[in-house]
């Protein structure tokens, strides 16, 4: 269990109100208008953006004052921040070691990661020899390989074209269910969350909400969401 207790974030002069239980094992969208806090809220999960107030726990044991790197979490940015003199197998194994100085298990690891993401075979190219598709799966299998139990989604497939992210999106859905790990993904897009989120945080006018049941959320959206979604909904 993910929890958000009485938590204020401070992002600068922003500020955002937390107070959530995240499942175990959950698949949960985090939605909202744009500059409400998603980014924000996820930042403070993973460590990057201070909680001022309250505390976040995962099973019981307070990880709200842990440094990022020891937090039981590995979180996916739009920006997958490869090092495009490394190979794509160096790239990911730089989630398991910065210096790459990998252990027999560890090199294993990484094969397995690019196995699951369709990848096998291209562990010597670089990752600016790639389609979008196939540096979204690199990151993916970065994460992988680091075995958290909390994977967190800043909107990495976001610049992928429609079929393409949801190709991502299911296999997501598919090696999170696979390892048990709880997911949380920021979108914009309300049918991201209807493919593979049960389940969604609302974050709008200052606080974060939820989590909610996707479908009844996005069927009768309260007037903020409303608003946002407009003509998409």
């Amino acid at each position: 269990m993910l929890t958000l207790d009485k938590v204020l974030i401070k992002n600068g002069d922003f500020r955002l109100k937390a107070d959530m239980l995240i499942p175990r094992g959950a698949s949960v969208a985090v939605i909202g208008p744009s500059g409400g806090g998603k980014s924000t809220l996820l930042g403070a999960i993973a460590g990057f953006n201070e909680v001022a107030e309250g505390s976040i726990t995962w099973n019981g044991a307070v990880i709200s004052d842990l440094p990022p790197h020891k937090r039981p979490m590995a979180i996916l940015f739009q920006d997958n921040n490869f090092f495009p003199h490394l190979t794509v197998a160096q790239n990911v194994g730089l989630g398991l070691d910065p210096s790459l100085k990998l252990t027999v298990a560890q090199r294993r690891l990484v094969s397995a990661a690019l196995e699951k993401t369709g990848l096998h075979g291209y562990e010597e190219r670089k990752p600016g020899s790639l389609s979008g598709g196939q540096q979204g799966r690199v990151a993916l299998a970065r994460v992988l390989v680091q075995q958290r139990e909390i994977i967190l989604l800043d909107e990495p497939f976001a610049a992928l074209g429609p079929a393409l992210k949801t190709e991502m999106l299911t296999l997501v859905q598919d090696l999170t269910r696979e390892i048990g790990a709880t997911l949380l993904m920021v979108s914009h897009e309300p049918e991201d969350a209807r493919l593979i989120c049960e389940q969604t945080v609302l974050v709008a006018e200052g606080a974060a909400t939820g989590p909610f049941d996707t479908a009844k959320l996005l069927a009768d959206p309260p007037q903020p969401l409303r608003e946002y979604l407009g003509a998409n909904r």
